[in-house]
C-alpha cells in the first residue's frame, strides 16, 4: 500500500536526493536548497512503499505579474513503481496542500512529446497549455533529453476553478487534423503535415504525436528531431492563435492532442 505524505524534514530531502539521482542519472538538488524551498512556501509530497520513498513532487513559490503560484518542478517515481497511478495521486495531493497554503494556481513544464505525461497532465488532471518553450534548459545530458532540443509544453493548473474542480470534458467530436503520422519503411513513425488552413478559425484542432518518443529516439535521432522541429512550428502556430491543448487522447500506437480556445474553458475568470 502507498503512503502519502508532505515532506519537511532534512532526512526527508536527502530521501528525494537518493530517488532524484537513481530516477534521472544525473547532478541532483542540493538538500540545503529544497529544504530551504519548504520553508518557504513550497511543498514536496513524498510517496512511500513501506518505509522507503518511492515516488515525490517538488515545488516552490513562483511569482508573475503580481500574483504567486506554485512551480512544480519535479515529479520523480522509481522506474519499479511506474504506471500504478501514483504521480496523478502525487499531483492532487500537492494540489490540497497549495490550496490550503492561499495558490490558486500551479505551473509546471514537461516535454509535449511524451505522451505518458501528456495524458497525465491534461487529460488526467484538466491541466491546460496555451505556452511553448523553445530549448527551455539548454542542452541536457540525461537519459531522457540528450540530443534534442529541450522544448517544453507550459502546463498551467487553475486549481479552483470549475474546469478543474468538477472536471470538466472537452472532447469534440472532430477536430481538424493538423498533421497525420505514417510510418517509413523501418517502421518507425514519420511525420506528415496536412494542408494547412490559412487561418485557424475551427472550435477544435489536432496533433498527431508517437507513443513512444523515447523509443522512436533510440531507433533514428533523425526522425525524432524532425518530430520535435515540425511539432514546435505547429504547437506555435496554435498558440499563437488562442488555441490551447487540453485533452491527449492515448490511442493503440500514437497520441492525439486536442486543442480548443482558450476563452471557451471555465477557468474561473482567471484567463492567465
Amino acid at each position: 500500500m502507498i503512503q502519502y505524505k508532505e515532506l519537511k524534514t532534512m532526512a526527508e530531502m536527502e530521501q528525494m536526493q537518493e530517488l532524484e539521482g537513481r530516477v534521472w542519472g544525473m547532478a541532483t538538488l542540493p538538500t540545503h536548497q529544497t529544504l530551504t524551498a519548504v520553508k518557504n512556501g513550497g511543498i514536496i509530497v513524498g510517496a512511500y512503499a513501506d518505509s522507503k520513498l518511492v515516488g515525490f513532487s517538488y515545488g516552490f513559490a513562483g511569482f508573475d505579474n503580481g500574483k504567486s503560484y506554485l512551480c512544480s518542478h519535479m515529479l520523480g517515481i522509481d522506474s519499479a513503481y511506474r504506471s500504478q497511478g501514483i504521480g496523478e495521486t502525487l499531483k492532487q495531493r500537492q494540489r490540497e496542500i497549495a490550496i490550503q497554503k492561499g495558490y490558486d494556481m500551479m505551473k509546471w513544464t514537461y516535454d509535449p512529446l511524451e505522451t505518458r505525461n501528456a495524458y497525465l497532465n491534461l487529460t488526467k488532471l484538466n491541466g491546460i497549455c496555451n505556452t511553448y518553450i523553445e530549448n527551455c534548459y539548454g542542452e541536457m545530458q540525461d537519459g531522457f533529453n540528450k540530443g534534442l532540443p529541450s522544448d517544453r509544453f507550459e502546463i498551467h493548473w487553475h486549481l479552483k476553478s470549475p474546469y478543474v474542480v468538477e472536471k470538466q470534458l472537452v472532447n469534440p467530436e472532430n477536430p481538424i487534423a493538423l498533421n497525420t503520422l505514417t510510418y517509413n519503411q523501418a517502421g518507425l513513425p514519420a511525420f506528415h503535415k496536412g494542408k494547412q488552413p490559412p487561418e485557424l478559425t475551427e472550435y477544435s484542432y489536432s496533433i498527431n504525436i508517437p507513443k513512444d518518443f523515447q523509443g522512436l529516439k533510440a531507433a533514428s535521432q533523425d526522425l525524432a528531431m524532425d518530430w520535435r522541429l515540425q511539432t514546435r512550428e505547429l504547437f506555435q502556430k496554435l498558440f499563437k492563435a488562442g488555441y490551447a491543448a487540453v485533452r491527449l487522447k492515448a490511442l493503440e500506437n500514437y497520441g492525439k492532442y486536442i486543442f480548443v480556445r482558450k476563452e471557451n474553458l471555465d477557468l474561473g475568470g482567471d484567463q492567465s
